[in-house]
């Protein structure tokens, strides 16, 4: 059974329409069949692709963050092998120096 809406469900689009190399839209993340087809769903089938559309965004900024995360470890990685210490190096020579 059909919850009653008293609103039209907007379509998500944002005007950037631009597709991503699996076919979905930059902007709303809908595929190309959920765009052609929005005014013909029912407001079941909108809230349905709504849905889908927030696992995608998700999946696509977690998978920016992840890649992310990856570039700054090996940032650090590259920048800490780069500084030449040695184990048996002291980090920092106090010389004489008393607390007396």
């Amino acid at each position: 059974m059909e919850q009653l809406a008293f609103f039209d469900i907007p379509s998500p689009c944002i005007n950037v329409c631009q597709n991503d190399s699996r076919g979905y839209c930059l902007g709303c993340f809908r595929s190309r069949d959920e765009r052609f087809h929005w005014n013909s769903y029912s407001d079941a089938q909108k809230h349905e692709v709504m849905r889908l559309c927030r696992d995608r965004k998700r999946r696509k900024l977690l998978a920016l963050y992840k890649a992310r995360q990856e570039a700054l470890a090996a940032e650090r990685a590259n920048a800490n092998g780069s500084l030449n210490l040695e184990e048996n190096e002291p980090l920092l020579d106090l010389g004489d120096f008393n607390l007396d």
